[in-house]
């Protein structure tokens, strides 16, 4: 039987601590939400997305072809590559084709641990994930820049003797360079076993740079969390030391697509694949 874990947001459960969803105030998670089509998110949210869009009318692409691209990464990772551990750090609100839903259906034993230090998605996400017959699925509260938490963490329900995909799509722009995301990418990884993976998407400031750079500006007016843009240059830097799976660093579209208008799509998003 599969399990679920998770911090109780459930007034009946012990654990149980108030979640202000404050649906007044635009909220990244919620955004993306309403980018990708979804219903969980709020006017606030759409005032945002809108202003995003009206920065740059192409707004919607980017969240989509990064749901993609994490689908194909993830069944590469659950298939070819054979692996049945997943960390996905920055999960967001749970849409269709989330990690453990694409992974389940290849590897159905898959293991697959959410984190995220947002009461906001935890809130939404509690009531949408759910795990498939014989695999696990656990979401748990914690923020990527405390690497030991997220490690002891994800020890209680990962085997960390064994290779894990260490899943951070579209997170790593929350993370300024201030706070070393490549430091925190590095001690991640260093802590995983030979073998594991680091799949990584992240918004490009060297694609259409002008209006790429708009769009981060309203989106910071409008948000709490800021956005930092990087280049091709430094998304390869997280890989450092890695092997990177074939075709590397390349525009979210372009990494091993389905088809060749797929491949030819518009991508603002750098993503690749390395292992270790």
């Amino acid at each position: 039987m599969a399990d679920m874990d998770w911090a109780s947001s459930d007034p009946d459960e012990p654990g149980h601590q108030p979640v202000d969803l404050q649906t007044d105030q635009p909220h990244p998670a919620r955004v993306y939400d309403y980018l990708l089509g979804g219903k969980d998110n709020f006017a606030a949210d759409r005032a945002a997305a809108e202003a995003g869009l009206r920065a740059n009318p192409n707004s919607r692409i980017p969240p989509r072809e990064n749901r993609a691209f994490l689908g194909r990464a993830v069944r590469y990772l659950a298939g070819e590559a054979g692996i049945s551990q997943f960390l996905d750090i920055g999960t967001g609100i749970p849409t269709a084709g989330n990690t453990h839903s694409v992974a389940q259906a290849i590897a159905p034993d898959a293991l697959v641990v959410y984190m995220d230090n947002d009461p906001v998605v935890f809130a939404h996400a509690r009531g949408l994930l759910s795990s498939g017959p014989h695999g696990s699925t656990a979401y748990l509260d914690t923020d990527l820049r405390d690497t030991a938490k997220v490690l002891a963490e994800a020890a209680r329900m990962l085997d960390l003797t064994q290779p894990v995909a260490l899943v951070l799509s579209s997170v790593l722009q929350f993370i300024p360079d201030a706070e070393d995301p490549f430091k925190i990418v590095a001690t991640l990884l260093d802590a995983l076993a030979p073998g594991s993976f680091l799949v990584v998407s992240h918004p490009a400031n060297d694609v259409e740079a002008r209006v790429m750079a708009n769009m981060a500006a309203r989106l910071n007016e409008l948000l709490a969390e800021q956005v930092t843009l990087r280049s091709q240059e430094e998304v390869e830097r997280f890989f450092r030391g890695l092997r990177l799976v074939p075709p590397g660093i390349v525009r979210v579209p372009e990494w091993r697509p389905d088809s060749a208008e797929a491949a030819g799509r518009v991508g603002t998003m750098w993503g690749g694949v390395g292992q270790k």
